[in-house]
C-alpha cells in the first residue's frame, strides 16, 4: 500500500465488505490502519462461516494493525475521563491520536474529540 495513511473505524470496513463503491473509491491508494479493537470486533458475530472468516482474515491482513500499547492505554485513560464514549471507540480514537493518523468513520460520536483529526464520511 502507498499514499495517505488513515485509520479506519470498524464501520468503514463493514461498508467496504458490503461493496460500498464510495468507500472502495475513498480507500483506493491509501495505507489503511486499524486499531487492534477493530480487528477483534470483526470476529464477535456469533456465527461466522468459514467463508466469512476467510474474507475477514484477508481484509485484516491487508491493513496495518495498531496494537494496544502502554502509551495508547494512557491516552485511553485521558480520553475516557474527558469524553463520554464507548470503550471500543475511545481505544480507536486513542490509536489514531497516538499514531498521528486521521480517523475515518461514519460515526458522528467521534466529532466531540477535539484533539482528533477526523474524516467523517456520510452515507
Amino acid at each position: 500500500m502507498s499514499g495517505i495513511r488513515i485509520l479506519c473505524d470498524t464501520n468503514v470496513l463493514i461498508h467496504l465488505l458490503n461493496n460500498n463503491t464510495d468507500v472502495i473509491e475513498f480507500l483506493n491508494g491509501k495505507q489503511v490502519y486499524i486499531s487492534a479493537i477493530t480487528e477483534l470486533e470483526f470476529y464477535r458475530k456469533p456465527i461466522l462461516t468459514s467463508k466469512e472468516i476467510k474474507i475477514i482474515d484477508t481484509l485484516i491482513e491487508s491493513c496495518y494493525i495498531v496494537d494496544l500499547t502502554q502509551p495508547i492505554k494512557q491516552l485511553v485513560k485521558q480520553l475516557s475521563r474527558k469524553y463520554k464514549l464507548k470503550l471500543p471507540d475511545v481505544i480507536i480514537a486513542a490509536s489514531a491520536l497516538y499514531s498521528d493518523i486521521p480517523l475515518v468513520t461514519f460515526d458522528n460520536d467521534f466529532s466531540d474529540i477535539e484533539e482528533l483529526n477526523l474524516v467523517l464520511l456520510k452515507l
